[in-house]
């Protein structure tokens, strides 16, 4: 039975210092408050910033998740033992009926899946098959023999297999005999000493004596000196018979490779689509090593649940992790703009226009009289500090600087601008970074009617890192626009001393649409790239998005 997977409380794709701090510390909160299962999970690659905040207050970096739809690991596996390919027929047969189940794993060295077997080969072993010979052909190991029949083994070593020769039952006179045992055949026969010593001396490889009979000393010595074995069996000749074929070594009639099998991390949309096409009753799972982990069916698939997520810093399909319309959202916390995303049912939705999600996360946490513990505290502040600009920004409100304050105490931040500047200076290392990596530090996509636009935004103390990534970024934005799928991009190139932004724009109608947002000089439209000076403009979610908005609906 598969256990109840943990909420995911995740921020969006491209997180920034707020997206991950916050959906840490809310899991945190939600998991103290209701003892359940929460568990903070990132959208993308941790940035710089980000992680100087985490190894300050010595947090780890949240789990990395690219996508939440139903995978198999969301289901119920049935756990099944697999089998070894030396086991018999009739274990396997009788393992399925204790089990209810119609297929069985074969496995070497324990975990290692090699092949299947189906009830269909155990069926076909036993009504298909009218080789005498099939014994021998499949090497079948005595011990199998031994259990299948009930057997003692009065001569001979049971570890070993039957090599060749065919099953027959010796019904004739000894005369007759002589006619048909081959050296290596496997006989069975009754108490008579003249049709045991026959099928000794025509050189069997085993007689297998019926009805509880025991062979005598005379015939156990013989046997011993011509290396043919002796078997007891309570059964008669007949169940004998009809028993042969079911010591046969399940690796003689399994499915070898290439096997329909699925992985934990397989997506069920794509497991519907191979089982409808492979009329099989059941699937073999591996784990994330390749190891057999169990088997599912169509069944299983009625018992999915879809994930459940929390989402902070975020309501917007674009920013939102992939597949999450198949997922279940429980809440959503965030201070921006309301977006686009639909919920089958009412959701706990707090949004407040406050300068950081960590801000309202703060707030929660006083709400239900939980004490913050000090890198929890930490890691809100610093996220705080990382949205407002250390409180420069226009979306910094009394709230932010009051709830900052407060943290910094519980934190052990004794100066908050120094520890801000240094978090600011570990953020903005642009020199050593790509364009593309420069793009997706802090990049968000929008929509406005059937338009899509990206807005990206880096921040720095310096002019001069900046300016060098602006000459990295120029020659590649047009290349990182087509990647995207935008219709435009605006990238914000932020210096907090000076609190302006130059901001690249590219794709058609971006330099009117600048223009007409921020009332600059007429700007070109025809797609070509540019940049803009935007003096006072350092918030992209209250300053350049509100505009970009308002000039959508003008053009």
């Amino acid at each position: 039975m598969a256990s109840k997977r943990a909420v995911s409380v995740v921020g969006h794709m491209n997180p920034d210092t707020d997206s991950i701090c916050s959906a840490i510390a809310y899991a945190n909160l939600k998991q103290t408050l209701t003892g359940n299962r929460y568990q903070a999970n990132r959208a993308g690659a941790v940035n710089p910033e980000t992680k100087y905040v985490l190894d300050y207050f010595g947090v780890e970096a949240p789990v990395y998740l690219d996508d939440v739809r139903q995978r198999v690991k969301d289901i119920e596996i049935k756990q099944l033992d697999g089998l070894t390919e030396n086991v018999s027929m009739k274990k396997a047969w009788e393992y399925m009926h204790e089990h209810k189940v119609v297929c069985l794993a074969v496995l070497e060295e324990g975990t290692r899946m090699i092949g299947v077997l189906s009830m269909g080969d155990i069926t076909r072993s036993y009504m298909d098959i009218y080789d005498a010979e099939i014994v021998g052909k499949a090497h079948t190991p005595y011990q199998n023999i031994l259990e299948t029949v009930n057997g003692r083994m009065v001569v001979g070593d049971p570890t070993e297999c039957v090599e060749g020769g065919k099953v027959l039952i010796a019904a004739a006179n000894p005369d007759v005999m002589e006619q048909y045992i081959d050296e290596g055949d496997v006989v069975l026969l009754g108490n008579r000493y003249e049709s045991q010593l026959c099928a000794i001396e025509m050189k069997a490889a085993c007689i297998i004596i019926s009805n509880g009979a025991q062979a005598s000393l005379t015939i156990k010595k013989i046997a011993n000196d011509r290396g043919c074995k002796v078997i007891e069996s309570d059964y008669d000749t007949y169940t004998l018979a009809r028993l042969m074929n079911q010591s046969i070594p399940v690796g003689y009639f399994m499915m070898r490779g290439p096997i329909d099998s699925f992985t934990y991390n397989d997506f069920l949309d794509d497991v519907k689509v191979t089982m409808a096409e492979k009329r099989h009753r059941y699937f073999p799972v591996l784990d994330e090593l390749g190891q057999y982990a169990g088997m599912i069916s169509r069944r299983n698939l009625l018992s999915a649940q879809k994930r459940q997520v929390i989402l902070v810093d975020h309501n917007e399909k674009s920013q939102a992790v992939p597949g999450l319309a198949d997922a279940e959202i429980l809440e959503i916390i965030d201070h921006h703009r309301i977006g686009n995303i639909e919920t089958a049912g009412p959701v706990y939705f707090r949004n407040q226009p406050v300068g950081c999600t960590a801000t309202i996360v703060y707030q929660m946490y006083m709400e239900n009289c939980i004490e913050i513990p000090k890198p929890i505290a930490g890691l809100l502040l610093s996220a705080i500090l990382s949205d407002t600009l250390a409180f420069r920004s226009p979306t910094c409100t009394a709230v932010d600087k009051r709830v900052a304050e407060s943290l910094a105490k519980i934190a052990e931040i004794t100066d908050i601008e120094k520890y801000a500047s240094n978090m600011f200076a570990a953020g903005s290392d642009l020199g050593n970074r790509t364009a593309h990596e420069i793009f997706t530090m802090d990049f968000k996509k929008f929509k406005s009617g059937d338009i899509d636009f990206a807005v990206g935004q880096i921040s720095s103390m310096s002019e001069e890192e900046l300016q060098g990534a602006k000459v990295k970024m120029m020659t590649e934005v047009e290349a990182f626009r087509e990647e995207q799928k935008c219709k435009m991009i605006f990238f914000m190139l932020t210096n907090i001393m000076k609190e302006s932004s130059e901001v690249i724009y590219c794709g058609e109608d971006a330099g009117p649409l600048i223009s007409s947002g921020f009332g600059l000089g007429e700007l070109p439209g025809d797609g070509q790239l540019g940049t803009a000076l935007l003096p006072g403009v350092i918030s992209r979610k209250k300053q350049m998005i509100p505009r970009l908005m308002e000039a959508f609906q003008t053009m």
